[in-house]
């Protein structure tokens, strides 16, 4: 295990090498800067400015520059935003806001969404799994800024019952956390419901049945462990996408979130925040990639993660 996680560490760093180099590329394609305004300063002013950045040296220098400084923890600072303010200042200031939300989002879809497929496979056939796969349909097909709108408009603004901006209490994370959760929440009911189905034919669900054990035993005590492994493998990579990607909900209901910040960052060309922030939110991926792997180990004992899942 030790050997499986090392490697995986080299090859984590490996691949955010390549993710860092890519954007930094990209982002000095896309045309304009991040100190041209509507009142464009002078050349000599922008001379200046280029010149006390680093940025009017070539372009593998400046890459190379800000790899060296990343890898002993310098992202340096922002150039527009706030202006001359750390960028590792900005991400921990508005990364815990994005995760607090992130996080209730993710109990919420877990909580709703497995047990919603697991009881869609029970009744597979009958009119509660035909209703739970309408509801399950439209939440993989509606947009999450058309959920966060209409969460808006009736709860907020006619109802009254829910703020409709920031997070001043615990009813401020409902409307959020329930935008950033319905997807999920209903690609996880989907993904439970055909896992479940499928681990439902597998021969020891027959000796089970053999012996006399009950339908709702069956499916939530020896069903439901094989079941959850495709669930698991959804989750790592959600919880990464939840937890730094909702950008949606931090905007509609003003959130001053990780996700708002980095799309706003991407508009007004902050090229170290952007570079900062990819970084960031791609190691989080990799790391919860790691967790779903060693989560199989516990899942299922005969799952040998080293050989790539074989048994």
């Amino acid at each position: 295990m030790a050997k499986y996680i090392c490697k995986r560490i080299i090859m984590a760093i490996v691949v955010l090498l390549l993710i860092a180099s890519l954007t930094f590329l990209l982002m000095n394609l896309v045309p304009g800067g991040p100190f041209l305004s509507e009142k464009a300063p002078s050349q000599a002013v922008l001379d200046a400015l280029y010149a006390k950045y680093g940025l009017d040296q070539p372009l593998h220098v400046q890459l190379k520059n800000y790899l060296v400084n990343a890898f002993h923890g310098d992202f340096g600072v922002s150039l527009k935003m706030q202006k001359n303010r750390p960028v590792t200042d900005i991400i921990i200031e508005m990364f815990p806001v994005s995760l607090r939300v992130g996080i209730v989002a993710v109990i919420v879809a877990v909580l709703f969404g497995v047990p919603m497929g697991c009881i869609a496979a029970y009744y597979r056939g009958g009119k509660m799994d035909s209703f739970l796969r309408v509801v399950m349909t439209l939440g993989i097909s509606i947009p999450g800024f058309v959920v966060a709108t209409l969460l808006l408009i009736f709860f907020g603004v006619k109802l009254h019952w829910l703020p409709t901006m920031g997070l001043n209490g615990w009813t401020s994370y409902i409307m959020p956390s329930f935008t950033l959760a319905f997807y999920p929440m209903c690609y996880l009911g989907r993904l439970s419901r055909s896992s479940m189905l499928d681990a439902i034919n597998q021969d020891y669900i027959r000796t089970a049945r053999a012996k006399g054990v009950k339908g709702k035993a069956i499916i939530f005590k020896h069903a439901l462990r094989n079941a959850l492994i495709p669930v698991v493998t959804y989750l790592g990579p959600l919880t990464a996408g939840i937890v730094t990607g909702g950008f949606v909900a931090e905007t509609v209901f003003c959130i001053p979130g990780l996700g708002r910040y980095f799309v706003q960052s991407v508009l007004n060309r902050d090229y170290p925040i952007i570079m900062a922030t990819t970084i960031f939110l791609a190691a989080l991926v990799i790391f919860m990639n790691l967790v779903v792997d060693i989560l199989y180990k516990v899942i299922d004992p005969r799952i040998d993660i080293t050989k790539g899942g074989e048994h």
